[in-house]
């Protein structure tokens, strides 16, 4: 099987800001999948697994009703994503980004980088923050402009199959869908490609998730 090719150019800076202590890495497994939605000038990204951790959807807060990925810890279960180097200055931004998250080290025995860059930097996770109600619970609705941008970093970093698996292990997809495509209320929206709106929606519709339109 041929490699997987580069999903970004490294910062040939990486190797010294690394000396220098400069460098944070993070796990990302929603739309930091999907480079078109970071707004930090990172420094590297590499495909990675987290073994122990299972994602699933929840209320981002009462408030906002709406329905962000988010995970918390399950022995038996994996997630794909990204490990993202970063600079440290930059680490106060992302963890505005993930507000209402908790931000901890993973554990490096459960977790698989490809070509890893930087052996031994601490990598971080946003979890949950404890007693979250999940969506359908909490009569949540998904962006679907947020989906689309999950998706599509899905499909771009791991092909169909991919894609499938987001898809069919993540919990919680069995609520509302709130259709805002063509206006999209999520910040960091993405323009999709021919066709990939249509598989995205049979792949969403096959799990169960309840469209609403925008109104």
């Amino acid at each position: 099987m041929a490699p997987k090719p580069p999903i970004h150019p490294d910062s040939p800076e990486l190797a010294r800001l690394a000396e220098e202590g400069r460098v944070v890495a993070y796990f990302g497994y929603g739309s930091l999948v999907n480079p078109r939605t970071l707004r930090t000038k990172f420094l590297a990204i590499r495909r990675a697994e987290a073994k122990g951790w299972q994602r699933f959807w929840q209320p981002r807060d009462p408030a906002a009703e709406m329905a962000l990925l988010s995970v918390h810890p399950h022995a038996a279960e994996s997630i794909h994503g990204v490990v993202v180097y970063d600079l440290a200055d930059h680490l106060p931004s992302v963890d505005e980004r993930e507000a209402g998250y908790n931000r901890q080290v993973i554990d490096p025995d459960a977790l698989t980088i490809e070509d890893a860059p930087l052996p031994g930097v601490p990598v971080y996770i946003y979890e949950a923050s404890p007693g979250a109600s999940d969506a359908a619970e909490m009569g949540s609705a998904i962006l679907q402009s947020y989906l689309d941008a999950v998706m599509q970093g899905f499909r771009d970093l791991y092909g169909d199959d991919g894609l499938k698996r987001f898809v069919e292990r993540t919990e919680g997809f069995e609520t509302r869908l709130l259709r805002d495509r063509s206006a999209p209320r999520y910040p960091r929206s993405v323009p999709l490609e021919a066709g990939e709106a249509e598989l995205f929606d049979s792949l969403v519709d096959a799990r169960g998730a309840h469209a609403i339109e925008l109104s």
